[in-house]
């Protein structure tokens, strides 16, 4: 097997960059890079590139975009870069004649332990569904979507706080990491396959981890309070938990809540009233308690605190109770 076998690199987000410069500060042959086309973005609809695509072009590397994977002339060409090995990240799913192609193979880092949170939203799910630990897998792909022999691991903590974005960043820097350790356990032939159905018998609930919408964004009040302040940290910052506010002239307006507080107490209040003391206080009633609001985006406008919500909007509100 070479020392430095020649890798194509898949990847579309900044989760995929920080592996790939892994990769480049540690010497590999990244002979080419494959990302998404770019897309309109911004008022003005400029094209816009993925931020691997950024990162290609900043250091010279061959890059493909390919619209159709089946495409027979991008085949031919990803077969002219004469491949040892692939690596997968963050990228949409790939026809077999493609991640078969390599002798090493193809390998894929998730931002999950294995075989929970199979899907494309694994770090969000992880905190909704209010999990104290995750972690980072690489797999050989197969036809089916994470489901590959998983080959290493790495287990990361997650805070009581921490938000989505927060565990992103620490989860892509570990997942850096181990994408090295596995490139250089593949390269020297040490490196062991587990199937993932033997893990599965010893896991009472497998837990997916499907893509999320906006729809699916909408804060519900009649939960408890743990569960909404675990649904807002694991849809912050992006897309965003959200509830809407009707203002005394009856204008609906949807607020992203990005960090709150939870408040367990057993107080008296429908599920979603609005309590204030109209300076820098701000809750929201849940089933057992409130929601302290403590960032905030109103539609339209900046994100602020919610004091400096306050300021600008508390009077517009018809009706709230105070602290």
């Amino acid at each position: 097997m070479p020392a430095f076998p020649r890798i194509i690199f898949f990847g579309t987000p900044d989760f995929a960059v920080a592996s790939l410069g892994q990769l480049i500060a540690n010497h590999y042959s990244i002979v080419a890079v494959v990302t998404s086309s770019d897309k309109p973005a911004g008022r003005g609809l400029k094209e816009k590139h993925s931020p691997v695509k950024e990162f290609a072009l900043l250091h010279g590397i061959p890059l493909m975009q390919p619209a159709n994977m089946k495409d027979p002339q991008f085949l031919e060409q990803l077969r002219s870069f004469r491949p040892d090995l692939q690596i997968v990240i963050a990228f949409r799913m790939m026809p077999k004649q493609v991640w078969e192609l390599p002798p090493l193979g193809t390998f894929n880092l998730h931002a999950s332990l294995l075989p929970q949170y199979r899907g494309a939203a694994p770090i969000q799910w992880a905190i909704i569904n209010g999990e104290n630990e995750t972690g980072v897998t690489t797999f050989f792909l197969n036809e089916t979507i994470d489901a590959g022999k998983i080959l290493l691991s790495e287990h990361v903590p997650i805070g009581p706080d921490e938000t989505a974005g927060e565990l992103h960043d620490r989860l892509m820097k570990t997942g850096s990491d181990l994408v090295l350790k596995t490139v250089r356990a593949i390269v020297s032939g040490n490196i062991g396959e587990t199937n993932q159905d033997s893990l599965m018998a010893n896991i009472d609930r497998i837990r997916p981890a499907p893509k999320i919408f906006k729809e699916h964004c909408r804060i519900d009040w009649n939960q408890d309070v743990l569960t909404i302040f675990n649904f807002i940290r694991g849809l912050s910052p992006h897309p965003g938990a959200f509830t809407e506010l009707t203002f005394a002239d009856g204008l609906t307006q949807p607020l992203k809540i990005f960090r709150a507080i939870p408040e367990q107490i057993n107080v008296d209040g429908l599920h979603g009233e609005i309590f204030t003391d109209g300076k820098s206080c701000l809750k929201m009633k849940a089933k057992n308690g409130f929601i302290r609001l403590t960032e905030v985006q109103l539609a339209g406008r900046k994100v602020m605190d919610s004091g400096n919500f306050l300021r600008g909007f508390y009077k517009l509100f018809p009706e709230t109770r105070g602290i």
